[in-house]
């Protein structure tokens, strides 16, 4: 007996320091240790935040009073550009102040949300210079660009990168307009590079109706796709299940509650499988976000300064 006591004792300790292992492992690889976010049913939440306002840590605020999961999934960091060197005739990403403050403060910034279970976006804006994701002229050109978007990713810890094709102003600085094959190119790419990580198409501009070229159709391609009209609803016309596509759009603390609790609502009845939101800012907005987890998820949400 005592023989079996002693084999017990060996083997809890053994269990033991197999979890202890795997936590150290853990907080080996991203600085602490993650607990996992309590289950949520229902469909994936996205929240944009504009970081010359606003902290990304907002987005972790928020959390459902039934069972504590977050109300949010995705945050979405808005927003990076695309600019154009005019000597190097050649687009480039590029960081304002804000957006390079949260992206060197990952530790204080992003990794508190990604530790919560929220994935971690960065939106890439055009920026008034003739560069765009549509007007790339080659495939090494798109696929350069590609690479400054990948290699972001990974120094900085992120989950995936987001589409915006708004600004961009095609032409100005001698560039070219809008071509077939440019944003297949640069999608393709980045795929290529990130087969793991989040790529979303916010649906506007002359890059989202340029989505089939050559035989290689990249609707498929995108993880989401979403209506950028808020206070509406607008199914994406793109190829993906329901379970991607948010057709509904609201701005946090400017879109009425009856106007989000509707959109949550028909999104729910319509099966499809992502909500948007925009503008989320360091106040209490706990009615306003209320207003759509109580139809997504059957639950008030709690904010937590």
């Amino acid at each position: 007996m005592f023989t079996q006591v002693r084999s017990r004792v060996r083997t809890a300790a053994l269990a033991l320091s197999a979890v202890v292992a795997l936590a150290l492992g853990a907080h080996a690889a991203t600085g602490a240790v993650a607990a996992p976010a309590p289950a949520k049913r229902g469909p994936t939440s996205v929240a944009y935040v504009e970081v010359n306002n606003n902290s990304m840590l907002n987005v972790g605020k928020y959390t459902l009073a039934n069972g504590g999961g977050n109300v949010f999934d995705v945050a979405v960091i808005f927003a990076a550009n695309i600019n154009y060197d005019s000597g190097a005739k050649a687009a480039y990403l590029s960081f304002n102040e804000n957006v390079q403050r949260v992206l060197d403060d990952a530790a204080t910034e992003i990794r508190p949300l990604q530790e919560k279970g929220i994935k971690v976006v960065l939106s890439v804006l055009g920026n008034h210079q003739g560069a765009g994701f549509a007007n790339f002229p080659s495939q090494q050109e798109a696929s350069v660009f590609a690479k400054q978007l990948s290699d972001t990713v990974t120094k900085y810890g992120l989950d995936g990168i987001d589409f915006d094709d708004e600004y961009a102003e095609y032409g100005n600085n001698g560039t070219g307009q809008p071509n077939d094959s440019s944003f297949v190119n640069l999608v393709t790419a980045l795929r290529l590079n990130m087969p793991d990580k989040i790529i979303s198409l916010y649906n506007i501009g002359p890059a989202a109706s340029r989505l089939s070229y050559g035989g290689v159709d990249i609707s498929t391609t995108f993880d989401y796709a979403w209506n950028p009209y808020y206070g509406s609803w607008q199914v994406p016309g793109i190829a993906l299940p329901k379970s991607k596509l948010s057709p509904a759009a609201v701005e946090i603390g400017r879109t009425s509650q009856s106007t989000a609790a509707d959109l949550a609502r028909r999104t729910v009845s319509e099966g499809y499988g992502v909500y948007l939101t925009y503008n989320l800012d360091g106040a209490d907005r706990s009615a306003d976000v209320s207003a759509f987890t109580r139809e997504l998820y059957g639950s008030e949400a709690d904010f937590t300064p």
